[in-house]
C-alpha cells in the first residue's frame, strides 16, 4: 500500500505547476522544437510523432541520435 502513496505524491505534482514550472517546460518545448529543426523535423512532425504512440523521452531520444548523426557525417 505504501507504494500506491509514494506513486501518487508524484502525480499530485504534475498536476499542480507552480508559476516556475510552466516558463521551464515552454522553454524545454522551445529546445525540443530548435533541435528538430537542426535535424530537419519540424514542429508537426514532432506531434505527429506524438499522436502515433511515442513518448515525449523517445522523442527526444530519436532528435538526439539523428543530431549525432548529421555531427558525425
Amino acid at each position: 500500500m505504501e507504494e500506491v502513496h509514494s506513486a501518487n505524491a508524484g502525480l499530485d505534482l504534475v498536476e499542480s505547476p507552480t508559476y516556475a514550472q510552466p516558463e521551464s517546460l515552454e522553454r524545454a518545448i522551445a529546445k525540443l522544437v530548435l533541435l528538430g529543426k537542426q535535424v530537419g523535423v519540424s514542429a508537426d512532425q514532432m506531434i505527429q510523432v506524438l499522436e502515433s504512440g511515442f513518448t515525449v523521452a523517445e522523442l527526444v531520444v530519436y532528435l538526439t541520435v539523428a543530431n549525432e548523426g548529421r555531427v558525425c557525417d
